[in-house]
């Protein structure tokens, strides 16, 4: 099966393809992904993934987890990012948003939650772990911001030296929280978190870039046609040989079409 995106464009070395809707967009990525797993299985034995979460994810999580064809028995999960000392309860926690969307339903080989403590040695201990099962796939989205993970401007480091690291939660950032439901206002939406680094990220062998949404179409366009930098993190993606962008129509209505 396979489903036809709408056009595909390259920006940099980064191809993108527009699909119709949000929920053939989370398919044609969920395909895509399960094709690199299987990949991965077949060579090693197991495949290791790092996931995103968010609401602007849940298209992609939702066709993801309904494919009967992957062996998760053998795929090990890792995620992206958790607000520093949040309660493991609260509907906004990460692990939480993904036991609920992908974990509880698949039942990986194992899931590995990012911790919430914001201790050093925490960070680096979460760090070694990725790097003892190098991802096979990363599939991530961008921030509001322009933001990957909880990579915010100005923590956004392009040749940050970790792969995980507490950062200060850029302010753009805690409100898109807000607006997507997850806390009642931006008082309550915590200041800091522990995230991957951009090397972290796309030290993957593949890397899936899954961005519907108009209220995503600002950030779309500044990574796509303004200059690389670290205020725009997911610009690094023009740079970056084994990635691939997915779009829908609402997302790139702010690109121009040749």
């Amino acid at each position: 099966m396979s489903i036809k995106p709408l056009r595909e464009m390259t920006y940099g070395s980064l191809p993108a393809a527009v699909y119709a809707s949000n929920e053939e967009l989370g398919k044609a990525a969920a395909l895509e992904a399960a094709a690199v797993i299987a990949k991965a299985i077949g060579a090693r034995g197991e495949a290791n993934i790092i996931i995103a979460t968010g609401n602007s994810q849940l298209s992609f999580l939702a066709a993801l987890g309904s494919m009967r064809e992957i062996r998760w028995s053998a795929v090990n999960v890792f995620h992206m990012d958790e607000y520093v000392g949040i309660d493991p309860a609260h509907p906004a926690s990460f692990p939480l948003f993904l036991r609920k969307h992908l974990i509880d339903k698949v039942q990986p080989k194992a899931f590995f939650p990012v911790p919430n403590s914001g201790l050093e040695a925490d960070c680096r201990a979460y760090e070694a772990l990725l790097r003892a099962h190098p991802a096979d796939l990363c599939a991530l989205g961008f921030g509001e911001n322009g933001h990957l993970a909880f990579n915010d401007p100005p923590w956004a480091k392009f040749d940050d030296p970790v792969w995980v690291k507490v950062v200060k939660l850029d302010e753009r950032s805690r409100r898109q929280q807000v607006g997507e439901g997850h806390f009642a206002s931006l008082a309550v939406v915590p200041t800091d978190a522990i995230t991957l680094t951009i090397p972290a990220l796309l030290s993957a062998t593949r890397v899936l870039a899954i961005v519907p949404e108009a209220r995503k179409a600002e950030a779309v366009e500044r990574c796509l046609l303004g200059p690389i930098t670290e205020d725009c993190p997911g610009s690094i993606l023009r740079q970056t040989p084994q990635a691939r962008l997915y779009l829908d129509s609402e997302s790139s209505s702010r690109l121009t079409l040749a």
